[in-house]
């Protein structure tokens, strides 16, 4: 009854840039919070950024000052601007809403930083 659906990732050279969206649509129907986080290979996922219903963000600290988190809520749709690369950025990328009843999360995007 939800999806979201992810896009932007792809593969980059360290110090480059990205930017990832993800779209939610279906029964929803309302502003929820909305999330980024990661997975890379033999770790853990991990929260990355999360967003508020009025704008309000957190980040974790190795993405701090690097990554910023916005959100158009007329879409339902999360961002992800991630700038100053590093090889340790390399993970599949996951959005989330938590509505009342449940956490959707999208299908993951994957992001590669290499030289």
């Amino acid at each position: 009854q939800v999806q979201l659906v992810e896009s932007g990732g792809g593969l980059v050279q360290p110090g480059g840039s990205l930017r990832l969206s993800c779209a939610a649509s279906g029964r929803i129907f309302g502003i929820y919070p909305m999330g980024w986080y990661r997975q890379a290979p033999g770790k853990q996922r991990e929260s990355v950024a999360t967003i508020t219903s009025g704008g309000i963000t957190n980040y974790a600290d190795s993405v701090k000052g690097r990554f910023t988190i916005s959100r158009d809520n007329a879409k339902n749709t999360v961002y992800l601007q991630m700038n100053s690369l590093k090889p340790e950025d390399t993970a599949v990328y996951y959005c989330k809403i938590t509505t009342r009843v449940y956490d959707y999360w999208g299908q993951g995007t994957q992001v590669t930083v290499s030289s």
